[in-house]
């Protein structure tokens, strides 16, 4: 069952994000029009922020090959959670992550 999901944003305001799970009952609920949302346990820069290590940990592996690429991209897919923030989704065939290297000449 999908779910609303109020994350606050540093600067006071907020922003809804739709989620996959079933909420665990609480009193932490708002009403926003005809949906109810719950309040996310911690900010969105916060739960997004979680990524930057995994991130970092890419970057520094692509760097230390024996010829590092010119160019590098990553992509992974994240799900949000009122609980957890931000988690890596899986992907099709349970693939999480696509990384591409290019060498220039």
């Amino acid at each position: 069952m999908k779910n609303i999901v109020q994350f606050p944003l540093n600067d006071g305001d907020f922003i809804l994000v739709e989620v996959d799970e079933t909420p665990a009952p609480t009193d932490d609920r708002i009403g926003i029009g005809d949906e109810v949302a719950q309040k996310a346990k911690q900010s969105f820069e916060t739960a997004i922020g979680k990524i930057q290590p995994v991130a970092n940990a890419i970057i520094q592996k692509v760097k230390s090959l024996n010829e590092p690429a010119d160019e590098v991209e990553v992509k992974f897919g994240l799900k949000m959670s009122g609980e957890l923030g931000a988690v890596i989704a899986s992907g099709k065939a349970e693939v999480n992550y696509e990384i591409t290297l290019k060498w220039k000449g």
